[in-house]
């Protein structure tokens, strides 16, 4: 009986890491106790894996900050502008993480996009002409060696060759070509020193397998692996697969010489149907990845058994779909009842499932099936009728606004009036300590509605002023009442759970506690109306409204599975649909309806794009803000994503304004934008937020004449990558007024 895991949560169970991790960026804590506490959370995640009978215990899968950025440090892929810093090997890590700007130099950060189909950004490795490809780091060692004095011989995590190249830009004259030798010998030598070391297998991770591949593809991958195996290799290989199936390379898969191959049967629909028609090698363990590693519902124990009894059981270890960092610690810290918590499995639970799952399927120890069949067997919850007969009323006018967008974008200038190169930002400004605890303290009861509602109004007008004072065009009130852009809108909606400590690493220190739909989603009242008023009446500039959209609300929690995800997006579209419109009738001429996470859930295959859900989130969109009259002007903003493949359908929107992430990427969507003729106004982001780094008027200036070598001017509006809760007050300003400045620039020369 054997079970594992791909990969366990590192933020603590109380988010240790990130706390720590951000004292040592304001230093207030030195290396050595950073490393200790990181070393700590080890131990005890080890711990917690062996007292819950988890045969095979993974270790590398912690990360400081990104097992993406871990590995190209690992390897030396650090570009020599970050390594002329001169810093030690933690600090240029986190330099390539966030960026840098002092006495040292001034850098900016990676590129960060989203991790395939999840809300995780992983940092993008940046191959030079003058990489040395290299073993330069001893995070992989360190961790085994430091697991095994602590008596587990751990089962080290590592990302695969071919998705490190997949994953990777390649700037210069750069190539995987001229790459992938040096690679591979580099990780030729990770192997042989793990094994002299001791360990007896190595999990080597291939998620680019789930998405298109080409027959380039195919033959990189198996060029890669015939390269690492062509001495032979002393280590055991585990090649582990996770959000998808492997259609496109499955045969070739089982005839390569792997020990095991892992393989998701939660997401990979056609992963089952691939073993079964081709069969699978008696020479190799199978890694069945049952549990769903992205969801916190409890695992249907007999649905799992439905596909175990389909491989050969004495090949199979069970394991989850993917890493468990996508859900939350543990259920035991929240304060649901026990009718409610008794659906529930976060990662702690979801080892509990994985020792129930092996003793039902390899000893046939019955009990658990008996108490799991039970719950599946109740009834959850109560349909609403009410918003069932809106879904049932919708018909295909419900979803397209008129007049067209032309027509609109010429009442809109008029109504406005606003300068070429209209700046504005994102949405939120800084939640600094104050604001944290304000709203902490009338969520403990401390202080009354009137004294919270007081402080927050006395922020949005200091922040309004100094929006009029650096000339920012349109206006935002700040979000100060808000936690989370999904989390609030939860809140004020019927049909939402909310945790107490449901944390979930989205990159580097940013944790998200996603809301969890667990009934029919309607509004009762409004949501947002009563600060958007207020920061309107204070002054003349126009003030947007603000908004997360349905598609992104829905994405960004954790979603029922008894419906459909177009059923569950189209009832919060009907949600926030009714805000809108309350908007506009409370005098609210801008609204932005955010969809940071519209790409997510896109299958990874192109194939299935359309079919399976944009052919239902684009019209979840639309359908928002298709009753709103020709001269509100609808705007949305997109961030951390590859959206130049999907353009196409995000013009499709029907929004007035898109603002997009830009600046970290490179302004890689411009080319994109140009050659689709995209109709829709839109703000590329000049500069990236998620660096605490302050950008010069000139360096934004060049950003802006690069944004009009591919955007006609009339078209173009000027904005941060993102909102700005994030950052610090004084490099905020500093950055909006660089912004400005260098607008105003522009302008007068275009």
């Amino acid at each position: 009986m054997t079970t594992t895991i791909i990969g366990f949560p590192r933020f603590g169970e109380n988010r240790e890491l990130k706390f720590a991790t951000e004292r040592y960026f304001r230093r207030e804590i030195n290396q050595t106790e950073l490393l200790n506490i990181g070393k700590a959370l080890r131990k005890k995640h080890w711990a917690l894996l062996a007292s819950n009978h988890i045969t095979e215990i993974p270790s590398n899968d912690f990360s400081f900050y990104d097992t993406t950025l871990d590995t190209a440090v690992l390897f030396n892929i650090i570009p020599q502008e970050v390594k002329a810093l001169g810093f030690c090997q933690l600090d240029t890590y986190f330099a390539l993480a966030r960026g840098y700007q002092g006495e040292h130099g001034d850098v900016k950060a990676l590129p960060m996009k989203k991790w395939f189909n999840t809300n995780y950004h992983y940092l993008v490795p940046q191959f030079e002409d003058a990489t040395e490809i290299k073993v330069n780091g001893t995070k992989i060692f360190d961790e085994y060696l430091e697991a095994k004095s602590l008596g587990y011989n751990t089962r080290p995590v590592i990302l695969g060759p071919f998705s490190l190249l997949s994953l990777t830009n390649f700037n210069g004259q750069s190539s995987v070509e001229k790459a992938k030798s040096a690679l591979v010998s580099a990780y030729r030598e990770v192997i042989e020193r793990l094994a002299e070391l001791g360990a007896t297998h190595i999990q080597l991770e291939e998620p680019s397998l789930v998405k298109d591949l080409t027959q380039e593809d195919i033959a990189l991958f198996v060029e890669l692996y015939e390269a690492l195996y062509e001495d032979g290799l002393s280590l055991k290989v585990l090649l582990q697969t996770y959000f998808g199936d492997v259609r496109d390379v499955y045969e070739t898969l089982i005839k390569l010489p792997f020990d095991a191959i892992g393989l998701d049967f939660v997401e990979g629909k056609r992963n089952l149907e691939l073993v079964q028609q081709y069969g699978f090698p008696t020479d190799k363990r199978l890694y069945a990845g049952v549990i769903n590693g992205k969801n916190i519902w409890r695992n249907n124990y007999q649905l799992s058994l439905g596909i175990l009894k389909e491989l050969p059981k004495d090949q199979v270890t069970i394991s989850t779909s993917c890493s468990l960092l996508h859900v939350p610690y543990t259920v035991e810290n929240e304060s649901f009842s026990s009718e409610i918590t008794r659906h529930f499995a976060f990662a702690k639970e979801k080892l509990t499932e994985l020792n129930e799952l092996a003793s039902i399927y390899f000893d046939e120890k019955l009990e658990a099936l008996t108490n799991n069949q039970q719950l599946f067997d109740g009834t959850r919850i109560q349909r609403n009728e009410a918003v069932q007969a809106k879904l049932n009323a919708l018909t295909e006018e419900s979803f397209v606004r008129l007049p067209k967008f032309e027509e609109r974008e010429a009442i809109q200038k008029d109504v406005f009036k606003l300068p070429l190169l209209p700046t504005t930002t994102i949405g939120s400004f800084p939640q600094t300590q104050d604001v944290k605890q304000n709203r902490a303290k009338f969520k403990k009861g401390e202080i009354s509605q009137e004294e919270y509602e007081t402080f927050n109004e006395k922020k949005i007008v200091e922040w309004l002023r100094f929006q009029e004072k650096v000339g920012l065009d349109v206006l935002v009130h700040g979000e100060f009442e808000r936690n989370d852009m999904v989390e609030y809108f939860g809140e004020h909606l019927d049909g939402y759970l909310f945790s107490q400590k449901a944390w979930v690493q989205s990159y580097g220190t940013r944790g998200v506690k996603p809301p969890i739909v667990w009934g029919d989603i309607s509004r009762t009242d409004a949501m947002t109306v009563r600060w958007s008023k207020f920061a309107q009446s204070q002054t003349q500039h126009v003030v947007k409204g603000m908004l997360t959209g349905p598609v992104t609300i829905l994405n960004w929690s954790f979603p029922r599975e008894d419906i459909s995800l177009k059923e569950s997006t189209l009832q919060i579209a009907l949600a926030i649909q009714e805000e809108v419109l309350d908007l506009e009738a409370n005098g609210i001429r801008i609204i932005q309806i955010d969809e940071a996470a519209l790409r997510e859930k896109l299958p990874l295959r192109q194939s299935d794009w359309y079919s399976e859900y944009l052919d239902w989130a684009i019209p979840a969109f639309r359908l928002v803000h298709s009753q709103v009259k020709a001269e509100t002007q609808i705007h949305t903003h997109m961030c951390y994503s590859e959206f130049t493949d999907i353009i196409r359908a995000i013009d499709d929107l029907d929004a007035d304004v898109i603002s997009f992430e830009a600046s970290r990427s490179n302004l890689d969507i411009l080319d994109s934008l140009k050659a689709h003729n995209f109709q829709t106004q839109v703000g590329p982001g000049v500069y990236d937020i998620h660096s605490p780094r302050v950008p010069s008027v000139e360096e934004i200036e060049a950003t802006i004449h690069r944004i009009l070598e591919k955007v006609p001017v009339s078209k173009v509006w000027i904005n941060p990558d993102c909102g700005l809760k994030t950052r610090q007050d004084k490099e905020t300003q500093a950055s909006l007024e660089n912004l400005t400045q260098a607008a105003k620039n522009i302008r007068g020369v275009v």
